[in-house]
């Protein structure tokens, strides 16, 4: 199947720097390879049940994590007849792990556990300390889901994609 132009390399001869990857749904191949492989049929947008799917600009999914949290039942992969997400592909759903930034309630000395009160997997702790506890994230236990993205009352927290797998680069 011929491939369209690296946007990578594209934007090296133009002197912009590549924009990121955007967050695909879970089990998404690689990004070049999804984007060879999606049709942007919807299927799988339509199928969430969590409605955390939406289209980016050219139709294809990506992951919201300011809609809710993904709770990695499949539906998605199920519908993707074009295989772009496709489980046997890889163990986890994907790599991404959450990241808290500087403009958090608690690091500004105001007391907040959002993130912590919606995290399914606990991987958000507070550790008691004399002043306002500071957020410490598991990335054992973090999967990833989101949940905690859009309960922060300063969007202090973002998914980024692990360094353990340097392949799969997705962020928002």
């Amino acid at each position: 199947m011929a491939r369209g132009p690296d946007p990578s390399r594209r934007a090296l001869l133009f002197g912009r720097r590549a924009a990121v990857a955007p967050l695909r749904p879970p089990w998404a191949l690689h990004e070049n390879d999804f984007l060879d492989a999606c049709t942007a049929c919807g299927a799988c947008v339509d199928r969430c049940p969590e409605r955390v799917l939406a289209r980016d600009a050219g139709g294809r999914p990506v992951f919201d994590p300011r809609l809710g949290e993904c709770t990695f039942c499949g539906e998605c992969e199920h519908a993707c007849t074009p295989r772009a997400l496709d489980r046997a592909s890889s163990d986890e759903p994907w790599t991404l792990k959450a990241l808290v930034a500087d403009s958090c309630l608690p690091r500004r000395g105001v007391v907040c556990s959002s993130c912590r009160d919606v995290c399914p997997e606990r991987a958000i702790a507070f550790p008691l300390t004399a002043r306002v506890p500071l957020p410490t994230i598991d990335p054992a236990r973090c999967t990833g889901c989101g949940a905690c993205v859009g309960v922060c009352p300063t969007q202090a927290i973002a998914l980024s994609a692990c360094a353990a797998h340097p392949e799969r680069t997705e962020t928002a």
